[in-house]
């Protein structure tokens, strides 16, 4: 088969029967070529540490020799890198391997002519420095009380984290525990079921999230869903947020219940 032939079967399979893994070699046997050749030789540079085997490098290059312009358009379009970086990272996964986040595949096609059939196709890897992705814009945002006494009233979150509970300063029996930026302090029926260190939201510099994290110490019985003290009002609907490692994130509008206190979230 022609490079031309094999080229125009490409595209049409592609665009009408994306393959796999599994996909019968007689289905499709020019699209089976290539992946197979393409992953035979990543595979074999993979390599053993610490009892896993790893694949190293985070830019994969193919080459495809003596294709015409047309041809050379067509590979190296955005669509083809991105299938391919695709099937070679689920290929990498099923095979166990360990491999970099921000593995990439570029495409590269010339007119010269290989020297053998069985040279059309080169595939090359590079280990790159990581780029440096600039740091998401942080959206200005604050919270406002709606039920209950605080002070302030409103806290701007211009900290990577802000406290919320019903004191301002909590001590434990070994000494000072936290400070509270949104502090429930006045003695009445809502600010009392504000717990001292009640929650606090963290701020992502890295994507631009506030996360918002129970902080109570609650038991976790099966029919004891309302010890966790705190959930997100969003669109009509209540969300619970319970203690753990991920929090949740916010979204402009939300409302945070804390017992029966109610903080508004905003961002500009």
């Amino acid at each position: 088969m022609s490079l031309s032939d094999l080229m125009e079967r490409l595209g049409k399979t592609i665009f009408e029967a994306p393959f796999d893994a599994t996909m019968a070699s007689n289905e499709a046997p020019e699209l089976a070529e290539i992946r197979l050749a393409v992953l035979e030789q990543l595979l074999k540079k993979g390599h053993r540490v610490g009892g896993r085997t790893v694949f190293p490098y985070n830019l994969v290059r193919i080459y495809v020799l003596g294709a015409n312009e047309d041809e050379a358009a067509f590979l190296q379009g955005d669509f083809l890198k991105g299938y391919f970086e695709q099937e070679i990272r689920k290929s990498l996964a099923r095979s166990n391997f360990r491999f970099p986040e921000d593995l990439e595949v570029e495409f590269s096609a010339s007119g010269e002519l290989p020297g053998s059939k069985e040279d059309w196709l080169r595939v090359e890897t590079e280990s790159r420095p990581r780029r440096q992705t600039a740091p998401a814009p942080r959206r200005t945002a604050r919270l406002t009380v709606v039920r209950g006494t605080a002070m302030p009233p409103e806290v701007l979150l211009n900290k990577e984290r802000t406290n919320i509970g019903r004191t301002v300063e909590v001590y434990r029996a070994q000494g000072p525990s936290r400070r509270n930026d949104l502090a429930f302090t006045e003695e009445n029926e809502i600010n009392c079921t504000v717990s001292r260190e009640h929650a606090h939201i963290l701020y992502s510099r890295k994507t631009g999230e506030y996360r918002l994290y129970n902080d109570r110490w609650h038991r976790q019985a099966k029919h004891a869903a309302g010890n966790c003290g705190l959930w997100i009002i969003r669109d009509g609907l209540s969300r619970e947020v319970h203690r753990d490692a991920r929090g949740v994130k916010l979204e402009w509008g939300d409302e945070i219940q804390l017992g029966r206190a109610i903080v508004k979230f905003h961002t500009k």
